[in-house]
């Protein structure tokens, strides 16, 4: 009876290299994905102000653009990187995030104002340098809108209202993304406005966005006793949260 032998070869290097080739997800891929993710900011700020949502629209324009870079790498050299259905992904997201945020934003911002009100911003408020280096604190176009309807959007300061439930007079703060929650003194006084609800409605204590409207009152000897006295107030008969 005889036996046959088998010689075993040895396993080298080169198998491995021929049978396993490892790609690296391209990393503008995953930063395209994560773009795209943190463009859902578009809606959490459409119905705020233009000033609000307008600059964060830059977020979902370079998710798009890193997308589109990641997609041509990709494609050019596919032995090397993976990741293309992270790069569509991003691509969709910030797609959508910034056509969606900007309809909405811009709808918002054409129905929001009620009938017989004029909008104005804390921005329309504020003086130009050469009118407070002549000594104009209220601008002309300001004060011709005394006694008049206006609308307006801004904060509640936090501690401006007596109660948290119920609320019908608090001091209105500017609504440019900025904080003025801070020293009530740093508050420049066209950066906010006291506010008065002269109707049966009432608005709960919140850091939402307001939109008020009513009767806009200037009040200019309030210019010289200081940070607590506001020098422009209003007589709201419309409030929205």
């Amino acid at each position: 009876m005889s036996m046959t032998s088998t010689t075993l070869e040895p396993y080298s290097d080169s198998d491995t290299e021929e049978t396993i080739h490892y790609r690296a997800i391209h990393s503008g891929a995953i930063f395209a994905l994560a773009l795209g993710v943190f463009s859902v900011v578009m809606l959490l700020l459409a119905p705020g102000s233009p000033n609000a949502w307008l600059p964060v629209a830059v977020i979902p324009i370079v998710g798009m653009c890193v997308s589109f870079w990641s997609l041509r790498k990709i494609r050019r050299e596919h032995d090397q990187y993976t990741g293309l259905p992270l790069a569509v992904a991003g691509l969709a997201l910030s797609f959508v995030f910034l056509v969606t945020g900007v309809g909405y934003g811009c709808y918002v911002y054409i129905t929001e104002v009620p009938d017989g009100y004029q909008r104005i911003s804390f921005e329309t408020l504020r003086p130009t340098d050469q009118q407070q280096r002549a000594n104009v604190l209220v601008p002309p176009e300001v004060q011709a809108l005394a006694g008049k309807r206006i609308f307006i959007k801004g904060y509640i300061r936090p501690g401006s209202a007596p109660v948290r439930t119920g609320i019908d007079r608090f001091l209105l703060v500017r609504d440019n993304n900025q904080c003025c929650f801070g020293d009530l003194s740093k508050v420049k006084y066209f950066d906010q406005m006291a506010v008065q609800i002269t109707n049966s409605q009432r608005i709960d204590d919140t850091l939402q966005i307001l939109r008020m409207g009513g009767i806009l009152e200037i009040i200019p000897e309030n210019l010289a006793r200081g940070p607590g006295y506001p020098v422009f107030a209003l007589r709201a008969d419309y409030a929205a949260q």
